[in-house]
């Protein structure tokens, strides 16, 4: 077999193979992320082919949003039960087909089902939680940094794929740039075919930074104990005020990034005369200085009170939300946004999964996260719908990012109530 073939290799060089696992998890994350933030490039072609209208298209991808959250916690069972590379390659191909399905939609109600639907349920069967699944099984040491690593795979996805997306949607339309997303999901498939396994005792080996190898935990033997283990670890961990901090500021995070900006920037760029390539680089700009601010996050959460780091980038969030509405649009004024804004887009996951794993145990850290980002895409569904109705009722988009500047300077005023200790019950149960 290719992996374990591949992980001699890697261990004669004295190098883990949780090292290639990682990666190939990354590429995932990546066009996964690409595929998720597609249809904010498509939101303006999408208005001129059909003649929708914000309000509806914004509807759309809030279902997508809440289900891409709200699968978060069945996804880490099933991950849990069925294993990690099936999953993977189950939600590629439900992704896929989806997209594949979407080029050929005429109706509203196509596009709900396909963009908002099909595609929320497939991203969702991986999300945020692969790489907090990941994180966890793989790697003792560096868990923050490898954290940081796969969360800046989504920004950079959703961000990255933007200006390509939106040049071959100004030239050749919005059907061409789907079928580039296709391909790169068919290429991020292969790799998981060839490289991902499920736990490192797979190829008998043990975590990074550890000697022993972990024995696989019991899983539920009936469908019904699967589907109801994460409502349980809910029932537990809603007793938790630490849980509900956590969930509400990653609501905050959601609104401020996925849902408004993600959404809605190109379009609110169109509206001051930027051309959509132009607001799309600056996207791509974002997902730069994010890569490099989600690293370092990483790297900080192994080191420094992560309470006190979640301060910080919602403060920073928050400022540089509160800021945009009174620039004057120049490529100056939306660099320095960008920039700032860029470097913690996503710079708040390390912290939130490392204090997940502190407070209620590894083994149950991945559906505990899933809850708390399901608190997240909840949030990025509430931005996305009222981004639509504020450009819909008002003309104008202001007014949604007036409020998701304020959300985050009281999201960074919250994370400093979460406690040092842990929940010992949860943890070790």
């Amino acid at each position: 077999m290719l992996s374990t073939m591949f992980a001699r290799r890697l261990a004669a060089r004295n190098v883990h193979y949780g090292w290639a696992v990682a990666g190939t998890t990354f590429l995932t994350m990546l066009v996964v992320a690409g595929a998720v933030g597609a249809p904010g490039v498509f939101i303006i072609p999408l208005q001129k082919e059909f003649g929708w209208s914000a309000a509806d298209i914004s509807g759309a991808l809030a279902i997508r949003f809440l289900l891409f959250g709200g699968m978060g916690p069945f996804a880490a069972a099933f991950m849990n039960r069925f294993g990690v590379r099936r999953m993977m390659l189950i939600s590629l191909s439900i992704v896929i087909g989806g997209l594949l399905l979407s080029l050929g939609m005429t109706q509203l109600w196509q596009l709900v089902l396909l963009w908002g639907v099909v595609i929320g349920v497939g991203t969702g069967l991986t999300a945020m939680v692969l790489g907090a699944t990941v994180a966890t099984r793989w790697f003792s040491e560096r868990r923050g940094l490898v954290m940081g690593l796969l969360s800046a795979s989504t920004a950079t996805g959703q961000l990255a794929f933007l200006p390509l997306l939106a040049s071959m949607t100004g030239s050749y339309g919005w059907r061409m740039a789907m079928l580039l997303v296709c391909g790169a999901i068919l290429v991020a498939a292969v790799a998981v075919m060839l490289l991902m396994r499920d736990r490192p005792s797979d190829l008998n080996l043990a975590p990074y930074g550890e000697q022993a190898i972990q024995p696989v935990p019991a899983q539920p033997a009936s469908l019904g104990a699967l589907l109801a283990t994460p409502l349980i670890v809910l029932r537990d961990v809603a007793k938790v005020p630490t849980f509900w901090i956590l969930f509400f500021s990653f609501y905050i995070c959601g609104a401020s990034t996925n849902g408004l900006v993600q959404t809605h920037f190109i379009s609110l760029c169109g509206d001051y005369g930027l051309a959509a390539v132009g607001a799309a680089s600056m996207l791509a700009m974002m997902g730069l200085f994010d890569f490099a601010g989600t690293l370092a996050s990483g790297w900080l959460s192994d080191r420094y009170d992560n309470r006190w780091l979640l301060f910080f980038y919602y403060g920073l969030r928050g400022l540089s939300l509160l800021y945009l509405p009174f620039s004057d649009f120049s490529i100056y004024s939306l660099s320095l946004f960008a920039i700032f804004y860029g470097l913690d887009w996503v710079a708040t996951v390390p912290p939130t999964v490392k204090l997940t794993a502190q407070r209620f145990g590894p083994e149950k850290a991945n559906i505990v996260f899933g809850w708390i980002f399901a608190g997240h895409q909840l949030g990025a569904a509430s931005a996305a719908l009222a981004g639509g109705l504020s450009r819909t009722a008002w003309q104008s988009y202001m007014p949604a990012f007036i409020a998701a500047g304020v959300l985050c300077l009281i999201g960074a005023a919250l994370v400093l109530l979460i406690n040092r200790g842990r929940t010992p019950s949860l943890a070790t149960a």
